[in-house]
C-alpha cells in the first residue's frame, strides 16, 4: 500500500502562513544538509498532491525554476514538474498546468483509492485548508514537519480542521545547519 506523505514548512507556534499569508520568515537559504533530505524523501515519491491555491503559486514557480538553466535549483524544479500532479478542487475543471489533472470529487475516496493503487509514494505539501482537512481524516501516514526558527503569533494554523485528539509516534527528529528541524511522525 502507498504512503501519502505530508512535507510542510511551518512556524515554532505551528502556522504555514502568517495573519495575511506572508512567507517572508520561512528560511529559504536551505543548507545543503537539508536539501539531500527533501531529495531521499522524493526518490519514493511518484504523485504530488495539491490544493487548488498552493498548486497556483508552486506549479507554475517549479517550472519556471526547472526552465532556467542558471538557477541551482534546476534540478529540484525538473523533479517537480515532471512528477505527476493531482489538484484538489471544486471550482476548477481543467487543468491549466501540464502533468497534472483536477480532481473535483470526494477527496477522501480519491485519496483512499491511489493510496490502494501500485505504485510509490505519494505527498502533499502545505495548503492549509487541504492539509488540515487531510490530516483531520487521518489520511496522512507520514507527516514532516519543518519547524522553522519563527515565532508568528497567529496565522493560518495546519491543524485547523483537526476535532479530536490524534496521537503520533515520534520516527525521528534531524536538525539541519540551516536552523530547520524536522519531526517526522506516523499515527499510532
Amino acid at each position: 500500500m502507498r504512503k501519502l506523505k505530508l512535507q510542510v514548512q511551518m512556524s515554532v507556534d505551528g502556522f504555514i502562513s502568517s495573519r495575511n499569508g506572508e512567507m517572508d520568515w520561512m528560511e529559504l537559504n536551505w543548507s545543503n544538509d537539508i536539501k539531500n533530505y527533501v531529495s531521499e524523501i522524493l526518490k519514493e515519491v511518484d504523485t504530488i498532491l495539491l490544493g487548488k491555491n498552493l498548486a497556483k503559486g508552486f506549479i507554475p514557480h517549479w517550472a519556471a525554476i526547472a526552465n532556467d538553466k542558471n538557477n541551482p535549483e534546476q534540478k529540484a524544479g525538473v523533479i517537480y514538474t515532471q512528477t505527476p500532479k493531482i489538484v484538489f478542487s471544486k471550482t476548477l475543471t481543467k487543468s491549466e498546468w501540464e502533468n497534472t489533472t483536477i480532481e473535483n470529487g470526494d477527496f477522501v475516496e480519491k485519496i483512499n483509492a491511489l493510496k490502494n493503487q501500485s505504485g510509490s509514494d505519494l505527498i502533499v505539501y502545505g495548503g492549509g485548508q487541504f492539509v488540515s482537512s487531510l490530516i483531520k481524516e487521518k489520511l496522512i501516514d507520514e507527516l514532516h514537519l519543518f519547524i522553522n526558527p519563527s515565532i508568528l503569533g497567529s496565522g493560518m494554523p495546519i491543524f485547523q480542521d483537526v476535532d479530536a485528539i490524534q496521537k503520533l509516534n515520534l520516527v525521528s527528529s534531524k536538525h539541519f545547519n540551516c536552523g530547520i528541524i524536522v519531526l517526522v511522525y506516523k499515527p499510532l
